[in-house]
Formats: C-alpha cells, structure tokens, sequence
C-alpha cells in the first residue's frame, strides 16, 4: 500500500518535475533551520529532547538513530495467541512504565501497546492479542510522511524523528492498525531514553533502546514474568534465533495480510 501523491507546478515553468525539487529542496532547508531551533525546546521541566536524543547527522536523515542497525538483521515478535489470555494486560502495563507513558490512559493520551479480543465469525473462537506498530517492511506511515520524521532503520525498526516532526498526522491516517498516537498535552515524567514532546506523532519502539544493549522490549520481559511467555523477539533473518525457528516450524499470520506490509510482529494460532 503505497500511496502516490503528486504536486502541480505553480511557478509558472511549466515543468512539474523540476519545480518540485525545487520546492522539496527549499522545504527541506525551512525544516531543517526550524529543527535546529526546536532542538533546545524544554519537553518537560529540567528535560530537552536535544539532550536525550541526537539530532539527525550531515550523513542523511536520521543517520544518528540508524547508526548502530545493521541491514544483515530484521528484528521481529511473535505473539503466540494460544498463550495470551484474555484480562492480562502485563504487556501494556511494562509498555507504560517502561516508556513513561500515562498508566490510566485517557481519550487523548498515547498508548503504544493495547490488548484486543477478536472472534472467528464462523466458529465463534476467541483469541485475545496485544496489538502495537508491526514494523512494516514497506510501512505506509514512512511513504505518506512529508518530513521523513517517520522512517525505518536498517534493522527494521519503525521510529519517529521528533526533530522533523511536524505533527500533521498523515502517518495516523496511514496506519491500518492505529498504531500511532498524536501528544496533545505537555509531557511529563518523561524518561532519558524516550523522547517524547507535545505536538508530535509516537508509537511502539519494539523498546529500541533497550535492543540496542543487547536486551529484550519490555512486553516480552513483562510476559515471560506473569508466567505466560506469549511474545518472542528476535531476529528473523537468522535462521537459528528462536523466533525463525518458531515462525518456519509454525504457521503464523499477519494482521491485513492483504495489504502485502511484510510486518515484523507475527501472531500464531490465529
């Protein structure tokens, strides 16, 4: 699902292409001065997203959060549904405390992770499941996004530049599973690790700041110590992790197959 968008020439040229890159350039150049800018902005008191998060390098957008991903590896969960039950909200609860987010979430307020319950129409089986960004090979949020705040690393983590972010939304439109939240109020209680400020887009990191030390996302951890272990993580282009081995030995789906997304987050028993 990419969706194709195109701008009219208005300068008056005649040639479509060459005025919008053009236009793209200039755009570029106003945002990337507007972000220097917006860098130092307080997020919360005695907190500034510039020192907790670096900025984007000369070597190309988001060249500092993708310094470390490697293109040999392509992290992944599995969610075991025949192993999720329905009431634990383990998952969620880790996603919350880990990130900062708000533990009673309201109307507004962002949530990364969130439990459902689905039922096969014809049968009338019941499978509850944690949904969260799936990390899409070809995610829709990154093709529709103007500023290129929404983009993927090399590993195949889906992230949100807050630098660039400009809140206008369009990747939560894009996203067919809603997976992304829009901040409309100050932050607070936020944590060194996870920028977060009010104005911009955010959704599931699969916990990249804790995959980058060589540790698991929170709601796996949180899984396996409420004695369920639904949720595996790791890398699925190795063929000895455990997750490709579950996933080559198991059958597993995706959530809207349909749309040819290539999602990192995998559910078996479905």
């Amino acid at each position: 699902m990419k969706p194709e968008t195109s701008t009219p020439c208005s300068c008056g040229s005649g040639s479509g292409s060459s005025c919008q890159g053009e236009t793209q350039k200039a755009r570029r150049g106003f945002l990337g001065v507007a972000a220097a800018g917006l860098a130092g902005i307080m997020l919360a008191p005695g907190v500034r997203l510039i020192e907790v998060a670096q900025a984007a390098t000369p070597g190309g957008a988001n060249a500092a959060a993708t310094a470390g991903a490697s293109p040999k590896v392509r992290w992944g969960m599995l969610v075991d549904t025949n192993k999720c039950t329905p009431g634990c909200n383990a998952c969620v609860s880790a996603c919350q405390t880990e990130n900062g987010l708000p533990v009673k979430p309201g109307p507004t307020d962002a949530q990364w992770i969130r439990k459902i319950e689905i039922k096969e129409v014809r049968t009338g089986k019941s499978h509850s499941l944690p949904v969260m960004c799936q990390h899409c090979a070809e995610p829709p949020c990154v093709d529709v996004c103007p500023t290129g705040a929404s983009f993927k690393r090399a590993d195949g983590i889906v992230l949100v530049d807050k630098h660039i972010c400009i809140g206008c939304r369009y990747c939560v439109m894009a996203c067919p599973y809603k997976a992304r939240s829009f901040i409309h109020e100050p932050v607070t209680n936020q944590k060194p690790d996870v920028p977060r400020g009010m104005g911009t887009v955010e959704g599931c990191t699969m916990c990249v700041h804790k995959v980058d030390k060589g540790e698991n996302p929170a709601c796996m951890t949180a899984c396996a110590a409420a004695g369920f272990g639904a949720i595996a993580f790791g890398d699925l282009n190795d063929p000895n992790s455990d997750i490709s081995k579950r996933v080559a030995q198991y059958s597993t789906r995706q959530l809207r197959e349909d749309l040819h997304l290539d999602t990192g987050v995998r559910y078996q028993g479905l």
